[in-house]
């Protein structure tokens, strides 16, 4: 999209998870596309005038058709298309509508709200164990809830957060505020070795994700204790029929996995 202008922009619908902002086609029409990047799970797509936020939501997804491809007739969940001056289509597609676009100006984007009160991105420079440990100083939540708050860190997901806490060796129902020091040293530590991992694997298909060619994630044959309850964790030395194995618990509506006896 780097360098391309929207030459136009087909809405089929007026809102998403949110109404469309005014003047969408018009501010967008035209205009070059000068960087493509992202926060946490927005997409940013800035253009000299406006920068469009975007988020796919649970279910959403974008097809890209280049030039010469055929372009698939539009179903009813083919909610925006961008057509681009190369020749290229954009769709985007989205079951549920939980996705969302807006529009605010370049300059003063990380002030929208959506993106002002993130938390560092996990994989950045600017994410370590001194900053999570003062991000979690006086919260009161389980550890689990907390590093899954994008206002903490913005990126470890339900998965992520229960493989983190067996890596780091602390327990999910552990308070927050008491991740300090080496505590929160290891566990900024492990997030960063767990997302990479998952990158590496092409992310964790359990039901619908699918890697960008189409094709499934490999990181589930990975899982420490993910969707693994009874079984035995990683380098486990248990009489399994004594201690149970991994244990499930929910937490926040949420599944969590970990093993009691490595996780304190």
């Amino acid at each position: 999209m780097e360098g391309q202008s929207f030459k136009r922009v087909h809405l089929r619908r007026k809102n998403l998870r949110i109404p469309f902002p005014k003047g969408f086609q018009e501010r967008l029409e035209g205009q070059q596309i000068v960087h493509v990047s992202r926060r946490a799970k927005y997409i940013l797509i800035e253009t000299h005038k406006d920068v469009l936020i975007w988020h796919l939501g649970m279910s959403g997804q974008v097809r890209i058709y280049n030039v010469g491809d055929q372009v698939a007739a539009t179903g009813k969940h083919d909610h925006v298309q961008f057509d681009l001056n190369s020749g290229a289509t954009i769709v985007y597609t989205d079951p549920r509508r939980f996705g969302l676009m807006d529009l605010t100006q370049a300059a003063t984007v990380h002030e929208h709200r959506l993106l002002k009160d993130l938390g560092p991105e996990p994989l950045g420079n600017e994410f370590s164990g001194p900053i999570l440990a003062a991000a979690l100083k006086g919260r009161r939540t389980s550890i689990k809830q907390a590093i899954m708050d994008a206002h903490v860190v913005a990126g470890v997901g339900n998965i992520y957060a229960s493989e983190s806490l067996f890596m780091a060796g602390i327990s999910p129902k552990r308070s927050a505020t008491t991740v300090q020091g080496g505590r929160a040293e290891k566990l900024a530590m492990a997030i960063k070795k767990v997302l990479q991992a998952a990158i590496e694997a092409g992310g964790s298909t359990l039901k619908d994700h699918r890697t960008t060619d189409g094709g499934l994630g490999y990181f589930q044959f990975r899982f420490a204790v993910y969707d693994r309850a009874g079984q035995a964790c990683a380098n486990c030395d248990c009489n399994i029929s004594a201690t149970k194995g991994i244990q499930r618990l929910e937490q926040g509506g949420r599944s969590t996995y970990y093993c009691p006896r490595k996780q304190r």
